[in-house]
């Protein structure tokens, strides 16, 4: 990288900022916001940062050297600032999502928005939405997960999956973390849930993207059995898929998440930060779901997502063929 850096305002990431601060995060006048950043996302983290001091806020920016992996602990004076400040937003190249430093913050009441590989592209088109509506209907899909049991999943290209979701209660990323202690990804825009381990059978066409692979070129079929993915079929994608999958054993092919993407202005671009957030797809995950009600903890989580499927609930149809059926 240059020595020499240039930094170029841009009214959209601006406005974009706008919204992350004053809609999701309900940034008040005289708090204290931290933003943690690197150098790879320094551009967003300045536009953030400049935001938050024209809201009259304490605006504070620390950048990082980049991470090597997600989940890796950010620095420990950026771990302790990080629980003295009423918010932090850490657009970064790698997730600090799930970190001792952010469990800590958030337990001393911090608001924590984290933003794991977004681009100047993604920022702008996810967060120039209606943040009170995909509030609604996020809550709406999770309220039918909650009192969901069986769910089946169909799809023209092949997708014929069923498991149980009986008893587990969804997550709803809304993107709307205004209460002391509110955690999560920005954008938002998904309800998600862990399914009862043991119970998927069938098959999953992954025709969208891949977590650690990227958008897809040819799909990758999945097949379920008790549970457990036993056989990946495919291209380039599939072996690739495979051959991450190896590396940790039987549990990294568990059936780990079902979730349904909210947010309008989503769409698949390959980065999974948006990808599972896309408006008229769902997605399934393979391995950890330790964190979100599960009980398989294994170190890796890969989202696949699913286009145009149509989903029955207790045999009630909720999405047909990529439009979702609920009403807010």
């Amino acid at each position: 990288m240059s020595k020499e850096y240039i930094f170029k305002f841009k009214e959209e990431v601006y406005k974009a900022s706008e919204v992350a601060l004053k809609q999701c995060l309900g940034v008040k006048e005289g708090e204290s916001i931290l933003v943690i950043t690197d150098e790879i996302l320094r551009g967003i983290g300045l536009h953030i940062w400049l935001c938050a001091r024209d809201l009259n806020t304490d605006a504070i920016y620390i950048e990082m050297l980049p991470r090597k992996m997600h989940g890796e602990e950010p620095p420990k004076p950026i771990a302790e600032a990080m629980k003295n400040v009423d918010v932090v937003v850490a657009p970064t190249s790698k997730s600090l999502t799930h970190t001792i430093a952010r469990e800590e913050a958030t337990k001393r009441g911090v608001r924590v928005a984290t933003m794991p590989g977004i681009t100047e592209e993604i920022f702008i088109r996810t967060m120039n939405v209606d943040y009170s509506y995909i509030q609604r209907i996020t809550d709406v899909v999770g309220d039918i997960l909650d009192k969901g049991n069986i769910v089946r999943i169909e799809s023209d290209n092949g997708t014929n999956l069923t498991f149980s979701i009986g008893g587990r209660k969804a997550r709803r990323s809304s993107g709307i973390l205004r209460n002391p202690g509110d955690w999560g990804n920005l954008p938002g825009g998904e309800a998600y849930i862990a399914p009862i381990e043991g119970s998927a059978n069938g098959v999953a066409i992954v025709d969208g993207s891949m977590a650690s692979i990227g958008k897809l070129i040819n799909p990758i079929k999945i097949v379920f059995k008790d549970g457990y993915a036993i056989d990946i079929e495919g291209g380039d994608e599939a072996n690739k898929l495979k051959q991450i999958l190896l590396q940790y054993g039987q549990d990294a092919r568990n059936l780990a998440e079902f979730g349904i993407g909210t947010n309008p202005g989503a769409k698949v671009s390959g980065i999974v930060l948006e990808d599972e957030k896309v408006m008229g797809t769902i997605h399934i995950a393979l391995g950890n779901n330790f964190g979100f009600g599960g009980k398989v903890k294994v170190p890796i989580h890969l989202d696949g997502v699913i286009l145009n499927p149509t989903v029955y609930i207790d045999g009630n149809i909720i999405m047909k063929e990529g439009r979702l059926l609920v009403e807010v």
